[in-house]
């Protein structure tokens, strides 16, 4: 783990001394599962579900916030057994799928989402002529039912891949009403006004928070970071915590704490439930 200052060494030391109200929230691709070339086979890292188990004795609550379906995440994460743990525990485990629209709790174990955002069956009906006129027609296209996202790791050289794809994509989005939210080797396309930063208010809200921990690694996790940072100047005990690739680096300069990828990231998890029962 390492700090960015002073000031992140002493909102780590905040966090901890109210870390029984304070809400850990946790991207899942690139932060708790390893980036793999098929997002299907993206599964949580094994010690993960011991680590959030151990953390969650310490905290308000432990939310996953992700671009994936919460359904994908459920089953790729085995995090309805994790929530069974921490239900059982007198705590409660959430995963908001797709930028919060929708939502699942180890407490009403019922996923909840929105429909489809309009524009996007037309989108998905001109995406194929747009790859083909960019070059990249073997991209792996993901429907995710409220989003869409192109892959472009597959592809013989991803990074130019990726570059040459994102103008032509941003406008057939812009052209059906849609947003368009760029990643680590992935495009995707979704509806306007939700995002991770939404998640991130809404639960500070409901859960009357004194502090809030937010873990991420990619451009996806930025409104959340902004969230964070603003909940800090209300006041709050708040933690921005990178995990850092070789891929992306744009969270570095926002973040309090950097870590090294998934492993980085359970270790800075362990080490908060350590400090915080050591503190109680």
């Amino acid at each position: 783990m390492r700090f960015s200052s002073d000031e992140g060494e002493q909102r780590y030391d905040a966090v901890v001394g109210v870390a029984s109200r304070t809400v850990v929230g946790l991207d899942f691709d690139g932060t708790l599962a390893p980036i793999v070339e098929d997002p299907a086979k993206a599964h949580i890292h094994p010690a993960a579900g011991e680590a959030l188990v151990e953390l969650a004795a310490e905290v308000a609550a432990i939310a996953v916030i992700t671009g994936r379906p919460a359904r994908q995440a459920l089953d790729l994460g085995g995090l309805e057994e994790v929530g069974d743990a921490l239900q059982a525990a007198g705590k409660e485990l959430f995963v908001f799928g797709q930028y919060g629209n929708e939502r699942w709790s180890s407490g009403r174990r019922r996923i909840l989402g929105a429909r489809p955002p309009r524009g996007l069956a037309t989108f998905e009906r001109d995406l194929p002529r747009t790859l083909r006129l960019a070059g990249a027609s073997e991209a792996f296209v993901e429907d995710k039912g409220l989003a869409v996202a192109v892959h472009t790791r597959r592809l013989p050289d991803s990074e130019e891949a990726f570059e040459r794809l994102l103008p032509p994509m941003r406008e057939l989005a812009r052209a059906h009403g849609l947003v368009l939210e760029p990643g680590r080797s992935v495009i995707e396309v979704r509806s306007a006004g939700s995002h991770k930063g939404m998640v991130v208010n809404r639960l500070a809200a409901v859960l009357d928070a004194e502090g809030f921990v937010f873990a991420g690694d990619d451009l996806g996790d930025v409104e959340a970071f902004e969230a964070v940072d603003e909940l800090g100047r209300q006041g709050l005990a708040t933690l921005r915590v990178c995990s850092a690739s070789d891929e992306q680096s744009a969270l570095v300069e926002m973040s309090d704490v950097v870590v090294r990828g998934p492993d980085g990231v359970l270790e800075f998890l362990r080490g908060l439930a350590a400090d915080a029962r050591a503190r109680r």
